[in-house]
């Protein structure tokens, strides 16, 4: 059943335009982007959509050519400048002058922080000469794949623990692949994406195992949705489960799930689900894991929330770096359809284009809708006005894939674990400098030094603890002083910080705090939607001071003070954290207190000679 809304999806706001104001498109290019996103129906192209027909041309063409993007207005029967300012927007398309060759494959270095501590610069530097002109090298900001450092994507296939020759090797086996696939000149182009098997060299990190349908059925999957959607299974104890488990939303806000369902629950139907698996936080791939392995309970779960909320319709935000991801979870939603175990919402998997900005959830909103992903000022709550104008259940994937667990095994079963004083369980996304990192399913409450020692072998050789990202780029950095404080939602805010996502960054003494603030700062400068001027000045600004030896205090205090109590988001509002946190516990490092004599100092960033006095004095312990 399609879904219903104030504004159908296909609509056009007001009249239609039978042809567009300056540049009329070219009937070739009319053809071609006909021959990718289908023939009108006779309501017209949905506009929500956009985005997915932009996706498939940047697929088929190498990049979005601008007769394209006037043809595919024309066909939307959308103002050319909308569906420029939409392409524009995200990292992932490429506009291109008609007269341009577009690049043979992209190659995309992340350039996140745990990245650049395994070498990344080493190899932005070194592929372009290595991969030749035909192939474009840039720099991304985080590609989920932390753990895997230094993580490249050629094309669409992912190089875990790449080197300079694992890249070069890769993208040959493309090029020749593609070279040997091309159809002869002149023939239009073939349908894009996605759903295509995409050349590979194969080389995952690990082999990895994926529970498919008829396994999960076979084990007892599905039933509780089944019981759930078929009036077997009483709603009002699936919120009260939740409720007493003290399941909170785990993509890094925190709020209550069952709270959450019992709100939009008692809104106005039609309702809609809204569900972010975009995962841009630098440091977090929890949810990339478990959806490798077990996409069906996190779809269980789904279909569950769906049922006792009363959405109509449900739609799957993926970011776009998890191209496998998107095959797997098309494959298996295919197989959840053909055969269901019980009447299921209207779904769709919709395809991030490179926005850190979409994990905030009203941006994801809005780049479902086909729009530039920028935050929305509230109120309204997306739980009242969200999706299509409808009230909208908003949820992180991980969120959804405990649901089933919960209402099984019993909230106790969920609140049962955790230590000094805390409930629960968490995933915690581990990289940097440990022998073994990954998602670690620890207690909540653990301490890094716990989880360290514990869940990740220790420090990697040679490396002892110095500082430690405990909520990803956003989430603060604190001292190993600090390594004994329970990781979980409301106690690192006397620090500081805030966990987030989980994910846990972990520097050595061979790193420095200030660097990986200035990495995290660059990055929020990069994602910032530029919306509002605090942040999209701010995070800018910010970024070039912090570049000094010795910091300017004074003016990245007004600055982070302007960015956390003006910007519209949480971006903006967070992207003081860094700066707050070198100032509070690595004041050595840029100047404002005495080098630890037995702390190595390389390349003197930082140093000090006089002792700080005054309001320079470094605070006890710090």
């Amino acid at each position: 059943m399609e879904p219903q809304t104030v504004q159908p999806p296909g609509a056009v706001r007001g009249k239609p335009r039978d042809t567009l104001k300056g540049r009329q498109p070219d009937a070739a290019a009319l053809r071609e982007v006909r021959a990718l996103i289908g023939e009108a129906p006779p309501e017209g192209h949905r506009r929500d959509l956009l985005i997915e027909h932009l996706h498939r041309l940047n697929d088929a063409f190498g990049g979005l050519f601008e007769r394209h993007l006037v043809a595919l207005a024309a066909e939307m029967r959308l103002a050319p400048v909308e569906v420029f300012e939409v392409a524009s927007f995200y990292h992932h398309f490429q506009i291109l002058k008609d007269g341009a060759t577009a690049p043979a494959l992209t190659v995309r270095v992340c350039a996140g922080l745990a990245c650049e501590m395994a070498g990344a610069r080493d190899l932005l530097a070194r592929l372009p000469a290595l991969l030749g002109t035909d192939v474009r090298v840039v720099e991304a900001p985080c590609i989920g794949r932390c753990e895997q450092a230094p993580a490249v994507l050629a094309g669409q296939v992912a190089v875990p623990g790449a080197s300079a020759a694992t890249v070069e090797t890769e993208v040959r086996v493309q090029l020749a692949r593609e070279a040997a696939a091309r159809p002869p000149k002149g023939l239009q182009a073939e349908k894009s994406d996605s759903n295509r098997p995409v050349p590979s060299t194969g080389r995952p990190p690990a082999a990895i195992e994926t529970i498919a349908y008829d396994a999960y059925r076979a084990a007892g999957g599905y039933s509780l949705a089944a019981a759930v959607v078929n009036d077997e299974h009483d709603p009002e104890a699936v919120i009260a489960a939740l409720e007493h488990a003290g399941l909170r939303g785990l993509g890094g806000a925190g709020f209550p799930a069952g709270r959450k369902w019992r709100i939009v629950r008692a809104e106005p139907a039609p309702r809609y689900m809204a569900v972010n698996i975009d995962e841009g936080e630098p440091g977090t791939f929890k949810d990339r894991h478990y959806l490798e392995r077990d996409p069906h309970r996190f779809l269980e779960g789904v279909l569950i929330a769906a049922q006792v909320v009363g959405t109509e319709a449900v739609y799957l935000y993926l970011r776009d770096e998890y191209h496998d991801c998107r095959r797997l979870l098309r494959r298996e939603l295919a197989a959840l359809q053909a055969n269901p175990p019980c009447p299921l919402p209207h779904i769709e998997l919709r395809r991030g284009a490179g926005a850190y900005i979409c994990g905030e959830e009203s941006a994801m909103i809005e780049s479902i809708e086909g729009k530039r992903g920028e935050p929305r000022m509230r109120p309204p709550y997306i739980a009242q006005v969200g999706l299509f104008g409808r009230p909208t259940l908003e949820h992180n994937f991980e969120t959804l894939y405990w649901v089933r667990d919960i209402v099984e095994k019993g909230p106790d079963w969920f609140a049962g674990h955790g230590r000094h004083g805390r409930k629960g369980l968490r995933s915690f996304s581990v990289s940097g400098r440990v022998k073994e990192p990954g998602v670690k399913l620890a207690p909540a409450g653990i301490t890094v030094r716990e989880l360290i020692d514990g869940y990740c072998g220790g420090m990697a050789d040679g490396h002892e603890l110095y500082a430690y990202l405990p909520g990803g780029a956003s989430g603060g950095i604190l001292p190993a002083s600090l390594a004994d404080v329970p990781l979980d939602f409301d106690t690192l805010q006397p620090h500081g910080c805030f966990i987030g996502s989980a994910a846990v960054i972990v520097l050595s003494q061979m790193d420095r705090a200030r660097d990986a603030a200035l990495n995290v700062m660059r990055f929020l400068a990069d994602e910032s939607c530029g919306q509002c001027t605090p942040c999209r000045v701010g995070t800018a600004k910010a970024a070039k001071l912090m570049e000094a030896e010795v910091w300017d205090g004074d003016t990245l205090d007004d600055l982070a003070l302007v960015m956390g109590d003006a910007s519209i988001c949480g971006l903006g509002q967070a992207a003081p954290n860094p700066i707050r946190c070198i100032h509070k516990h690595f004041r050595h490092e840029v100047g404002e207190a005495p080098w630890p004599g037995d702390l190595p100092n390389p390349g003197g960033k930082g140093r000090r000679t006089e002792p700080a006095t005054a309001a320079g004095q470094p605070e006890a312990g710090a």
